[in-house]
Parts: C-alpha cells; sequence; structure tokens
C-alpha cells in the first residue's frame, strides 16, 4: 500500500471500525479460504518467509536481510522474494542495485539487494524460479507474502513491533489485521516480537496458547554516535516514521522539526523545497532513514543533491541471542527435508 494508513487504525476501535466491520468480514473471509486454499508451488528449495500480521511496518525487511546474512554465514547461497511495492513494472526483475531506481523495482528490494540476489515479481513463484534459475539460489527468503500462500513455506517467521502491536485489531479495511489473528496463527512457526513495549502483549499471548515459540530482536544503530547533539528535522516517508524518531531521540538527537510522509512516498520538487527551506532557517541538519535515502540516491538529479544535504540513520536487526539466526535458518532447512522426504 502506498497510501498512509488510515490513524483510526492505530487507535481503539470506534465508530469507523463498527461502520466498516461487514466489510471486514468478507475480506477476512476471502483471507481465511486464501491462506487454507492458496497454491502453496514447490520450488524445489527451502523457503523462510518473513511476514506480519498487519498492512505495513512491523520490521519486516530488515529481519529479512538480517536472516540473509545468517544463510550466507550458515554457507548457503540465498535469495529474496519482493513484491516490490509501488514499482512501474509487474513481471519478474532481477534487481541491480546499481542500474535500477525504486521507482522501477521498489525501495525495500534495493536493500535486499544489498546482501543477496533479489528478485521482484507479483507473482512470487515467478521471482522464486527466476532467482534458482538466473543466480543459482538455495534458499528462498521471501519479504512479506505470507497471507498469498504462493509458495510452499518451510518456515513462517512473523514480525511484530512490540510498540505498535496489532492496531486497533480489526481486520481490513476497519483495522490493519491481514487475515482473522488466529487463522494467521495456525500457518505461522513463530514470532519474533522487535523492540520493546507491549502493544503486541495480546497477539503473544495468542501465539504461545497457539503452542508457537516467540522470539526477539531489536533495531540496532548502525552509526549513531554521529547523532549525539545534532539539532535535527527528522524526515520519513515509512509505515512507522514515529519509531524513527523515538530511534533519533535514544541517540542524544534533539528532534527540533519533524515531517511525515505516506509510506513508499516519491519526494516532490516541492516537498524538498521545504525541507530544505525549513532546515536552512531554523539551523538544522536534516535526517531521515535509509528506506528512503534509497528512494532519493535512485531518483532525479534533483533528488540526489537534496541527498548530499541529509545524514541517513541505518539501523540493523539483532537477534537476541545472536545465534537465533543461524537456528531459525536450520530449522527452515529441515521442514524442507521433512516436506520433501517425509
Amino acid at each position: 500500500m502506498r497510501a498512509e494508513t488510515p490513524p483510526f487504525w492505530w487507535r481503539p476501535k470506534a465508530w469507523q471500525s463498527l461502520m466498516l466491520a461487514p466489510a471486514a468480514a468478507v475480506y477476512g473471509r476471502v483471507a481465511r479460504r486464501n491462506l487454507e486454499n492458496g497454491e502453496r508451488a514447490d520450488v524445489g528449495v527451502p523457503v523462510l518467509c518473513v511476514g506480519n500480521f498487519t498492512v505495513g511496518g512491523g520490521g519486516k525487511t530488515p529481519t529479512a536481510m538480517a536472516l540473509g546474512r545468517a544463510a550466507l554465514a550458515e554457507g548457503l547461497r540465498p535469495g529474496f522474494v519482493s513484491r516490490g511495492h509501488g514499482r512501474a513494472s509487474r513481471g519478474a526483475v532481477l534487481v541491480d542495485p546499481a542500474h535500477h531506481s525504486a521507482a522501477e523495482v521498489g525501495d525495500e528490494p534495493l536493500l535486499l539487494a544489498s546482501v543477496a540476489p533479489t528478485c521482484v515479481a507479483v507473482n512470487r513463484r515467478q521471482a522464486a524460479q527466476k532467482l534458482l534459475a538466473e543466480r543459482g539460489v538455495d534458499f528462498i527468503i521471501m519479504d512479506d507474502g505470507f497471507q498469498s500462500a504462493r509458495l510452499a513455506i518451510d518456515f513462517a517467521l512473523i514480525a511484530v513491533d512490540a510498540r505498535r502491536g496489532l492496531g486497533n485489531g480489526a481486520v481490513v479495511p476497519a483495522g490493519p489485521v491481514r487475515a482473522p489473528i488466529i487463522d494467521q496463527i495456525r500457518y505461522a512457526d513463530a514470532l519474533l516480537v522487535i523492540g520493546e513495549g507491549d502493544a503486541g502483549d495480546a497477539v503473544i499471548r495468542q501465539t504461545a496458547r497457539g503452542n508457537k515459540p516467540i522470539f526477539e530482536a531489536a533495531l540496532e544503530p548502525e552509526n549513531g554516535a554521529r547523532f549525539a547533539g545534532l539539532r535535527v528535522l527528522a524526515f520519513a516517508g515509512i509505515a512507522d516514521p514515529a519509531k524513527f524518531y523515538a530511534s533519533l531521540t535514544a541517540l542524544g538527537a534533539e528532534i527540533v522539526e519533524s515531517r511525515d510522509f505516506p509510506d513508499h512516498h516519491v519526494f516532490s520538487s516541492d516537498d524538498m523545497d521545504e525541507l530544505s527551506a525549513s532546515a536552512w532557517r531554523e539551523g538544522l541538519q536534516m535526517v531521515t532513514t535509509r528506506k528512503d535515502a534509497v528512494r532519493l540516491a535512485t531518483g532525479s538529479a534533483a533528488m540526489q543533491l537534496f541527498l548530499k544535504e541529509c545524514e541517513v540513520l541505518d539501523v540493523a536487526l539483532g537477534f537476541a541471542p545472536q545465534s537465533l539466526g543461524a537456528r531459525i535458518i536450520r530449522d527452515t532447512r529441515r521442514a524442507f527435508r521433512r516436506r520433501k522426504f517425509g
């Protein structure tokens, strides 16, 4: 979804959710049927899916990247499969960070491609087959796609932001939940709780009752020291800008101004002029996320010039314990062998 999610999704249920409840019931039935009867094509190699219960955010891409690095450390040749939200084409495209823009392949696939070969396609089966044929991968990691049920998944890891949780807990369009939670838990193999907070407690309890393991991780700044003491104008076009602002504040930055944009936002000339003028007027350093920086870096010459005025906060997902990534890779491979050979 390129559009900003409705604010009422992330507040306690109110009249908007009640009005949309009939539509949510229909959406939920279709989503349940898809989970139960999806194609689940076998592509001949282990498939690890990193998904979440809700629309947008949740830390899927940093988690997928961390698992890609763990697979490399295990001596595997991993490849990422992604839909590539907001991109111009629909067919299977192997991502080339040196030549593709975010408009062509999506911003998150460009981040994934910095770790391992990445293919984007609406049909994730086509993307996986292209990786197998042209890059010789032996381990597929899906960034999202849990609810689409297009591939046979050997391990489904569901990421939940501990601070954001499930919002109002209602199914789309009454809330951010992609399918009834009880149905999603049935097809999940484990829950990964990212960060600190109690917003995810309800789904943690439901997952525990389903006898599924619950893991922990945190997003850790990679270049945090440089932001201590900075007076900044922070801006972000991601699903949850508040998480980015909280990270900056924790690093000691003073956020004097902030600007929120919709997820996957393409910055216009007016956006960049307004941000730059505000920063110069108040003597602030502009700071943004790596995901926003990728869109700017692969955009127009004006976008690339604007990016030179900005600092970028890089974060990486750290598992607790650190060995958890390797464990998930091994569990996925064991599940694949059981599925193939009994």
